[in-house]
């Protein structure tokens, strides 16, 4: 999927990366420019199983997905050229660790203009993706989830804080955050 990624940029011009969930709070990689952004067709849902790092294997915990249907607000940022192909192995590094999203060059508005940017899906198909979950499931998730990197809920804490930072509101996260307490 790297090399598919690569030959669809080109490798001749800058490119765009949009970030939904802790990409805007922790891209861990140089750009030019950030922009507001918003996507059409898909929206940013708690629901993508994370067993190692938000959880484990034997205590999942939960990361942010792009999923179909609805729309989403976030955070596009421009890489430039000549660090094209160093970001995309970081990229590759932090989110296709375990080869579960779908990366996609999905179609963003900004206030400055469209741009296309580079974004990491997941299929509703995944073994990955949750389906339905209850409130209670979510509260048990929030209450005993732990990878390397943390709890789900501070992840989700954290991502609620960045996009107050940017004035996005996601009323579907704040329900969430609710449940936790």
């Amino acid at each position: 999927m790297l090399e598919r990624t690569r030959r669809e940029w080109g490798g001749q011009e800058d490119y765009w990366v949009f970030g939904y969930g802790s990409l805007i709070w922790r891209p861990e990689f140089e750009h030019v420019e950030h922009r507001l952004a918003r996507v059409h067709g898909w929206h940013r849902a708690l629901k993508m199983w994370s067993r190692v790092n938000r959880g484990t294997p034997e205590c999942p915990g939960l990361v942010f997905a792009l999923l179909t249907g609805g729309s989403c607000q976030g955070v596009v940022f421009r890489i430039p050229q000549r660090d094209g192909d160093a970001v995309l192995e970081r990229l590759w590094a932090r989110e296709m660790l375990m080869g579960v999203y779908d990366p996609r060059w999905l179609h963003c508005t900004t206030p400055e203009g469209p741009v296309k940017a580079l974004a990491f899906t997941l299929s509703r198909k995944s073994p990955s993706f949750t389906r339905t979950l209850t409130d209670e499931d979510y509260r048990r998730v929030f209450t005993q989830s732990c990878g390397r990197f943390g709890t789900t809920l501070d992840y989700a804490r954290e991502t609620f804080e960045s996009l107050k930072r940017h004035q996005i509101r996601d009323k579907a996260l704040e329900k969430l955050l609710r449940l936790a307490g």
